[in-house]
C-alpha cells in the first residue's frame, strides 16, 4: 500500500486532480459570494410599468405608485407598448389600471380590479417577488381610495360629505387584483431547462476540450500544428452536431416545453454549444492545461451572471458587465425565448456568433505566436548542439 501511495504522489497528474478539486470550491465560493452578495438589497433595479387608462382616480393611483413602491417605476401610455416590453423583458411587471376603474369602484355593489401581467419566461425568483409586489400595489390602491381618491370622486357625485366617506370606507375593501401570466413556464422541471443546458453543455465543452488537448500532445510529433487546429475545428463542429441532437432531443423525449418547436431549439442549443466549445479551447490554445483553470472560473462566473438562476437585474454592475460579454447569458435568454415563448432569438444567436468567431480567431492566433516560438528556438538549439 506505500509503495502504492508514493508512487501516486509521484505522479503529476495525481497533483493536479487535487489542485483541480480544491480550486473548484475556491472559485466557486469567491464566485458564488460575491456575485449575490445583496442581491435582495437591488430589489428596487427591478422594473414595472404602470399603464393608467383611468382618467379619474387612476391618475392619482398611477402617480402614488410610482412615487411610492420600492421598485424601478415607470408610466406607459399605451398596454400594447408596455406588453412589448414585457416580452423582450425590458420590464418585469406589467400594473393595468383598466378604463372602467373608477366607475366600477363607485358603484355601490360593483368590484374595482387592477390587472397585473408578469412574464414567467424569466428566472423563477421574478414570478415570486412579482406575485408578493401585486399583493403590495393592491394594498397600497386600496390605501390611497380611503385616504382621499374615491371620497374626492364621490364628493363631485354631490353625495353627502358622510355618505361619501362611508362610501370610501367601504370601497377600500373591494379593490382587487386580477394577475396574468404570460409565456407560463409548465413545472419545474422546464423551469430549470435553461440552467441545465448550459451547464451540461460548458461543462461537457470543457473536458472534451482536455482530452482534445491531450490528443493533440500525442501525435503533434507526426502531425503538424494547423493540421491539428484544423482537424480539432472539423471534430468540434461535428461534436456540436451530435451533442445539441442528443441533447434537444432528450428534451423533447421528456415532454420539454418547446413554444417555437424542435428545429429551432435544436440550431440553437448546436450554435451555444459550438459556442461553449471554442470558448473553453481557446483558453487550451493560449495556456495548454492549465487554461482549464480559466474554464472552471468562466464555467461559475457565468452559471452567477446568465440569469439563469437569479435575474441579472438583482446582480451588481460589476457582474451585469461581465455577463455582457459571456456567451451563456445569450444562451439563456434565447433558450428561455424559444422554450417559453417571447421574441426570436436572433439578436442572441448574432452574439454567440461573434463569440465563438473571435474565440476563433484568438486561438488561431495562438497556435500562429507558438509555431514562431518554436521557429525561433530551433536555430538556437542547433547552435547550441554544435558548440558541444
Amino acid at each position: 500500500m506505500k509503495n502504492a501511495l508514493q508512487a501516486f504522489m509521484k505522479r503529476p497528474t495525481t497533483w493536479v486532480g487535487i489542485i483541480t478539486a480544491i480550486m473548484f470550491q475556491v472559485i466557486f465560493s469567491v464566485i458564488w459570494m460575491t456575485g449575490y452578495n445583496g442581491v435582495t438589497d437591488r430589489i428596487d433595479q427591478l422594473h414595472i410599468a404602470v399603464v393608467n387608462e383611468d382618467q379619474q382616480m387612476g391618475q392619482q393611483i398611477a402617480s402614488g405608485l410610482v412615487q411610492n413602491l420600492p421598485f424601478s417605476m415607470n408610466q406607459i401610455n399605451a398596454i400594447d407598448e408596455a406588453k412589448q416590453k414585457l416580452d423582450e423583458r425590458e420590464v418585469q411587471m406589467i400594473v393595468w389600471i383598466p378604463a372602467d376603474f373608477s366607475q366600477k369602484a363607485a358603484a355601490a355593489d360593483g368590484t374595482a380590479s387592477i390587472q397585473y401581467l408578469i412574464n414567467e419566461s424569466n428566472p423563477a425568483l421574478i414570478k415570486s417577488i412579482m406575485s408578493g409586489a401585486a399583493a403590495q400595489i393592491t394594498a397600497e390602491v386600496n390605501k390611497q381610495a380611503v385616504s382621499g381618491g374615491i371620497q374626492t370622486v364621490l364628493g363631485n357625485m354631490q353625495l353627502p360629505a358622510e355618505q361619501a366617506g362611508a362610501a370610501a370606507q367601504g370601497l377600500s375593501e373591494r379593490v382587487t387584483s386580477e394577475i396574468q401570466s404570460t409565456n407560463v413556464i409548465q413545472g419545474m422541471n422546464n423551469q430549470m431547462v435553461p440552467m441545465m443546458l448550459v451547464l451540461a453543455s460548458y461543462v461537457g465543452a470543457m473536458i472534451m476540450g482536455m482530452n482534445f488537448e491531450q490528443s493533440a500532445m500525442a501525435i503533434s510529433a507526426a502531425v503538424s500544428r494547423w493540421q491539428r487546429f484544423a482537424a480539432r475545428s472539423i471534430l468540434n463542429a461535428a461534436a456540436a452536431v451530435i451533442v445539441s441532437l442528443i441533447g434537444s432531443s432528450l428534451l423533447a423525449a421528456f415532454g420539454g416545453q418547446m413554444a417555437q418547436g424542435f428545429l429551432h431549439i435544436w440550431l440553437f442549443q448546436l450554435l451555444f454549444v459550438l459556442t461553449f466549445i471554442f470558448v473553453s479551447q481557446m483558453f487550451i490554445y493560449l495556456f495548454g492545461m492549465s487554461g482549464m483553470l480559466f474554464n472552471i472560473m468562466l464555467l461559475s462566473a457565468q452559471l452567477v451572471t446568465s440569469g439563469a438562476i437569479v435575474p441579472r437585474e438583482l446582480l451588481s454592475d460589476f457582474y451585469v458587465k461581465l455577463g455582457d460579454v459571456l456567451p451563456a447569458t445569450y444562451a439563456v435568454e434565447g433558450t428561455m425565448n424559444i422554450l417559453f415563448g417571447g421574441p426570436a432569438a436572433t439578436a442572441d444567436a448574432l452574439t454567440l456568433s461573434l463569440i465563438a468567431i473571435v474565440a476563433i480567431a484568438v486561438s488561431a492566433a495562438a497556435v500562429a505566436v507558438k509555431r514562431q516560438v518554436v521557429r525561433q528556438q530551433e536555430p538556437a538549439a542547433v547552435i547550441a548542439g554544435q558548440n558541444r
